[in-house]
Parts: structure tokens; sequence; C-alpha cells
């Protein structure tokens, strides 16, 4: 038995993302970035 139930909460990163060729400041997590599932905008 936990004492507390632990929460796992996203590491989320504001990054510039291209968002249908747009850059835009967002929040993405960290294993999106990681994985290459959002494209950051150079």
């Amino acid at each position: 038995m936990v004492a507390t139930k632990r929460r796992f909460n996203p590491n989320l990163q504001r990054v510039r993302i291209l968002v249908d060729g747009v850059p835009r400041r967002s929040y993405v997590c960290a294993r999106c970035l990681k994985s290459g599932k959002v494209q950051k905008a150079l």
C-alpha cells in the first residue's frame, strides 16, 4: 500500500514547432520531440 498516489506528469517544453509550415511557439512533451513526432522550427 503506497501512502500517496503518485502522478506522472508529461515533461512539457515550450518550443517553436512547424504547424502547417508556419513556425509557432507551443508546449510539446520531451518524448514527442525525441521520437520525432513533432518537427522543430529552426
